[in-house]
């Protein structure tokens, strides 16, 4: 790295915080599919992939499609494709606990990853497309406390991949682009408007299921400051 790095900042969905898996299974089995946890985790990380290759150029992530679309995929990959259990548990997704939905879990060592970054003396924040909710599920679940700031594309009026939104948390840490790593979880969205901004990204991949990428990868948030710390240190 050119410059030392003097902060970090993360996407929240698929990065710091997930869906709920388990009232995903809890559904599925009441609709009569039943899954493992291990399963659904897994055909969730696969319809990352193929969502993120889903997008057309300028297209919303928080357009409702996204979620149906988001929503196809793992049912797809679960092998699930009886068109009535995907419209039952898509009617049931659209009213799951409003406005909050799904996003309510922590990523596996978000927590530890936030702590360690702070600890070493990065600054941290969140930047999220989403819908006014996230720093609140970032509050619920203890992550705030560990963030200087949060910048909700709802709120700010652009959203990722757009180098505005990323240019918003440069100007409120004082800092150059290339002082600062941005981790998020979709490669058209994060990686590309983290670049077109001019800050380096690293994807988030914890199934092993982007490919080959020119970027980073990293399996937990943990695993990306661990990443940032090395670089920073060799």
């Amino acid at each position: 790295m050119s410059r030392p790095v003097r902060a970090i900042f993360f996407d929240a969905g698929n990065t710091l915080i997930r869906m709920d898996y388990t009232v995903i299974l809890a559904e599925l089995a009441r609709l009569g599919v039943p899954v493992t946890l291990a399963a659904l985790e897994r055909a969730e990380w696969r319809a990352r992939v193929r969502l993120d290759a889903s997008f057309a150029p300028g297209a919303s992530t928080e357009h409702p499609d996204t979620g149906e679309r988001y929503l196809r995929f793992i049912l797809d990959e679960l092998g699930v494709r009886d068109a009535t259990i995907q419209a039952a548990l898509s009617a049931w997704r659209r009213n799951y606990d409003a406005p909050m939905g799904l996003w309510t879990a922590l990523e596996p060592e978000a927590d530890a990853g936030l702590r360690l970054a702070r600890e070493r003396g990065l600054r941290t924040a969140v930047i999220s497309n989403s819908n006014g909710t996230v720093a609140d599920i970032l509050a619920h679940l203890g992550l705030a406390q560990h963030l200087d700031f949060i910048i909700d594309s709802s709120k700010v009026g652009v959203e990722k991949p757009d180098p505005r939104i990323f240019r918003l948390a440069l100007e409120r840490t004082g800092l150059a682009p290339e002082e600062a790593v941005y981790v998020g979880d979709l490669y058209s969205i994060d990686v590309v408007g983290a670049r077109a901004a001019g800050l380096r990204a690293i994807l988030m991949d914890p199934g092993a299921c982007w490919g080959d990428r020119d970027c980073p990868l990293a399996r937990t948030a943990l695993e990306a400051v661990k990443h940032v710390l090395s670089e920073l240190y060799r």
